[in-house]
């Protein structure tokens, strides 16, 4: 996608950080702007502000673990702006950090709930919709980097992030053929308020194990006010729609550590040279399979359909 004029984009976490960096470079190319955010007041300075350098912007407060609200948010689009969204910025997340081992259920529930989950959500609501309104499109979610391996202090987060990363590319594989393109966003660290996201979490959820206060808040900020600016990383999430790129990773720093991770993984590997019979016989195997699945799909739509 290379023209943004006029174009819907629905952003969560649009009021600030990462979210509001997209919602300001794309309105600014030409999109109409729907930011969705947990907190009103946040919305309210975000429109101001928006508006006030003459970009189209609407604003919805959700919370995007709620499905039923999320499937109001998406009716209101189609009722604001006459359809639903040609681009989807799955943005919104959470951090807490604390050690793996004192992870409570509450803690699971928040981090997956909103930093999957929330995703999840965002996906089922809208890509029926996108489909049908036949405009083709385009989805990009910020995962992480740190969803390419674990954290011993920010578990369940990597583990949202990396179920991020995977459904995505499923996504990708599975949205060419409608014409809607799927992007990851795998930031490092962002100039932006995830430290405050405590403040947010629900009152039914707020059993944690890890320590959470003003000053492991406070701690938070001074390392993320050195993350890269948020309008500086949504343009890159601009150059990477119009690259089609899968992963938009615009952080040169991470390189050498993410090479040494997934050498690990690779060396781990025996070569082919080792079971070759094995290994024909297992490809061959699974080959078939998939063709199979996908022969089957295919006919029970049809006989949906008729």
């Amino acid at each position: 996608m290379k023209d943004f004029q006029g174009k819907i984009a629905f952003i969560t976490g649009g009021a600030n950080g990462a979210g509001f960096g997209q919602a300001q470079v794309f309105g600014e190319a030409g999109c109409r702007i729907v930011i969705a955010d947990i907190r009103q007041d946040a919305i309210d300075r975000a429109l101001a502000e928006l508006r006030g350098r003459g970009i189209e912007a609407h604003g919805i407060q959700l919370d995007i673990t709620d499905r039923e609200a999320y499937a109001r948010a998406a009716d209101e689009v189609e009722r604001v702006f006459g359809g639903p969204p040609q681009l989807l910025f799955n943005t919104a997340g959470v951090n807490s950090f604390g050690p793996a081992e004192a992870s409570t259920y509450d803690d699971y529930d928040w981090l997956l709930g909103v930093n999957l989950g929330g995703v999840v959500n965002g996906m089922v609501t809208f890509v029926p919709r996108m489909i049908r309104a036949n405009q083709g499109g385009y989805i990009v979610t910020t995962s992480s980097v740190g969803g390419f391996q674990g954290s011993a202090a920010a578990s369940i987060y990597s583990a949202a992030k990396a179920a991020v990363i995977n459904l995505m590319e499923s996504y990708r594989m599975a949205l060419e053929k409608y014409g809607i393109g799927v992007s990851v966003l795998c930031p490092a660290n962002i100039r932006s308020n995830i430290a405050e996201a405590t403040k947010v979490r629900p009152a039914h959820l707020k059993n944690t194990g890890y320590l959470e206060n003003e000053d492991t808040i406070a701690s938070l900020h001074s390392i993320h006010r050195h993350g890269m600016d948020p309008i500086v990383l949504a343009q890159h999430v601009k150059e990477g729609i119009e690259a089609e790129q899968l992963y938009i990773i615009p952080y040169p720093e991470v390189r050498e550590h993410l090479q040494k991770h997934f050498d690990d993984i690779l060396n781990s590997i025996p070569p082919i040279e080792s079971d070759p019979e094995g290994v024909k016989e297992r490809t061959e195997a699974l080959q078939n399979w998939a063709r199979e699945r996908t022969k089957m799909f295919s006919q029970g739509r049809e006989q949906e359909k008729a």
